[in-house]
């Protein structure tokens, strides 16, 4: 590629007079001077040395986005339509401001610290982190963090958490099966961690509302490192015939749960109503359509660029705790009884 010294040779004018004509920087530059350096951009194909531009300004102009995945709930984390629906609109966000992203998938920790320490990225979008995990990262990376779907991070200066309201999601739910007839409810997910917590205490708050005790056997665990998920649900489809309704935590496991239950010869929902929480496009093409609880997938993921630019840039003065809605979305997987 050409560069500016080149050119300034080749027109016989000084790099700093090519350098400002290049940068917009044109007032004492005359327009006879200005036509020739862009006649001269085009027919030699100057393109700018960006990395060169962004140390010059300390900037690298790369937004890191790490997500941790766990290998035994997902084998490629990017096929779970949220993750997908989520990325997509963190990936064009991130350019539209005039950034670039650089996406890194581990199962563990050590591997995001050690691959943030190694980017120089202006800021870092996380996800997945449960527990005192984000924490590790916060004590070894200074610069703007924004979290999603994590907890107890907003006492730190340098970060800012997109949320759900998670708990209020799992109550809607739940409330709409009791309300629907039903007081046999499970709740199925993998772990009563996260976001999954908060959905827990959610599908509690709305059996204790109504007098309906919970039991631990209420509790539909998929033991996923155990056994293949095919072999989870069937299992769990038998142990739903103890049920007439099941809350679960994401549409994912919704389609599976009712496929598993349709693959034992019963019928969703007059044998058993189900409904999910995301309202992701499993949800919408499956059939029978899942009821379920709407997220905003895509504002989630808008949101969080949108907000770390203007961290990196010094323009953000919102809240440290961003708590996106949620509502009831009635489609053909709950039957009132």
């Amino acid at each position: 590629m050409i560069t500016i010294k080149e050119l300034a040779e080749i027109l016989d004018l000084s790099t700093t007079t090519v350098s400002n004509v290049i940068h917009g920087k044109t007032k004492e530059v005359s327009r006879a001077t200005i036509e020739r350096v862009q006649e001269a951009l085009v027919t030699y194909e100057y393109v700018p040395n960006i990395s060169a531009s962004n140390l010059a300004r300390n900037k690298s102009k790369i937004i890191g986005v790490s997500l941790l995945a766990r290998p035994d709930k997902y084998p490629n984390l990017l096929t779970d339509p949220f993750i997908s629906e989520l990325v997509s609109a963190l990936e064009r966000t991130i350019r539209e401001n005039g950034y670039f992203m650089m996406i890194y998938i581990a199962d563990e920790i050590g591997g995001i610290i050690q691959q943030l320490s190694s980017w120089n990225a202006d800021g870092v979008i996380l996800f997945g982190l449960m527990g005192d995990t984000w924490k590790k990262v916060g004590e070894r990376y200074k610069k703007p963090i924004v979290s999603i779907d994590c907890f107890d991070v907003t006492e730190r200066e340098n970060v800012v958490n997109i949320g759900l309201q998670d708990e209020e999601g799992a109550y809607i739910a739940v409330r709409h099966l009791i309300q629907k007839g039903h007081s046999r409810i499970a709740f199925l997910s993998d772990n009563r961690h996260g976001v999954d917590r908060e959905r827990f205490r959610g599908y509690r708050r709305a059996l204790e509302e109504a007098g309906i005790p919970f039991h631990e056997k209420d509790f539909l665990k998929l033991m996923l490192s155990e056994k293949s998920g095919e072999d989870c649900f069937r299992e769990l489809a038998v142990r739903c015939e103890e049920y007439t309704a099941v809350f679960c935590v994401s549409d994912l496991y919704a389609v599976q749960l009712a496929n598993a239950v349709l693959d034992c010869g019963k019928k969703i929902p007059d044998d058993l109503s189900i409904i999910g929480f995301d309202d992701n496009v499993l949800s919408r093409f499956c059939r029978p359509a899942i009821t379920t609880i709407h997220q905003d997938t895509e504002m989630k993921g808008i949101l969080a660029g949108r907000i770390l630019v203007e961290m990196i840039e010094n323009r953000y003065h919102g809240e440290k705790e961003v708590m996106l809605p949620v509502s009831l979305v009635e489609r053909d997987t709950v039957k009132a009884i």
